[in-house]
């Protein structure tokens, strides 16, 4: 970790937006937690990211979080019990329930069509 008056330290903040830690901090916990290993998240994200360069995608903080999500799910419906299809009907459930959500208010899913699964 980069101490704040350390000449390497990067300027401003890490992440552009509260989300982009989220994503990372869920990506720590699944590990910690035991649904993938370390090594399985690397290789995700490496594939993601290396699909992302194959694409002409922009080399930037956007497209490294992008991937970052696209890994996640992959790995959740490799090793948490998730499908794709789980995973678009929650998808869609929140971007429902976000759109209906008065601005500045927290966004809440009333009802989830996904039965939570144990880690295995």
């Amino acid at each position: 970790m980069f101490a704040p008056n350390e000449p390497l330290t990067p300027p401003g903040g890490v992440f552009d937006e509260p989300w982009q830690a989220q994503a990372l901090a869920l990506a720590d916990t699944m590990v910690q937690e035991g649904y993938f290993s370390a090594i399985e998240w690397a290789n995700a994200l490496g594939i993601a990211l290396r699909e992302a360069e194959a694409q002409g995608v922009s080399d930037t903080l956007v497209t490294y979080y992008s991937a970052v999500l696209v890994a996640l799910e992959r790995l959740c419906e490799a090793h948490a019990g998730i499908s794709s299809d789980d995973r678009a009907r929650r998808r869609a459930d929140w971007e429902a329930a976000y759109r209906l959500t008065p601005h500045g208010q927290p966004v809440e899913i009333r009802t989830s069509r996904i039965a939570s699964s144990p880690k295995g």
